[in-house]
């Protein structure tokens, strides 16, 4: 899918996960799933998290982007956001997810942002907005996390 560009992490993010030896970008990446799909995480931090995907490759039988691959690129982004809100000690685990699909994409790139609503110690919520390539809302999404203590010592790179 082309060259894996650098995910942007605020400088205390980096550091933090950098006294544990955890790789971060590889951490907080979009996965197996999300890498299939084309998703590449750009901008990472609690506050804010943006990646892109293609629509092509991810279309249902009418060439538009198919509403599950809007899904993938929403709850990867929110559990991204969720994870970096809990830090190195939780893991972040998806009990919700909701999506209101708004209009079709047929080609290019869209693009999703999630920003917190909620962020809690054992919850977190996102609402990521999903747009195309003219800035029209594709699709609005709301996640909510439950963020799970690591059993102590547990390295939180560990598959």
């Amino acid at each position: 899918m082309g060259e894996q560009q650098q995910v942007k992490f605020p400088q205390e993010i980096i550091d933090e996960y950098a006294a544990l030896g955890v790789d971060l970008p590889a951490l907080f990446s979009a996965g197996h799933l999300g890498t299939r799909m084309g998703v590449q995480i750009i901008e990472a931090a609690p506050e804010r998290v943006v990646g892109t995907m293609p629509v092509e490759g991810n279309t249902q039988p009418y060439g538009l982007l198919h509403g599950g691959a809007s899904a993938v690129l929403a709850e990867t982004l929110g559990s991204v956001g969720s994870m970096l809100h809990g830090g190195s000690s939780k893991v972040a685990v998806g009990v919700d997810l909701n999506c209101t699909h708004h209009r079709g994409a047929r080609s290019g790139l869209v693009t999703g942002v999630a920003t917190p609503v909620h962020r809690g110690r054992s919850t977190a919520t996102y609402e990521i907005v999903i747009t195309d390539e003219q800035d029209r809302r594709v699709c609005t999404a709301r996640l909510t996390c439950l963020l799970r203590d690591l059993p102590a010592g547990e390295n939180p790179a560990k598959d």
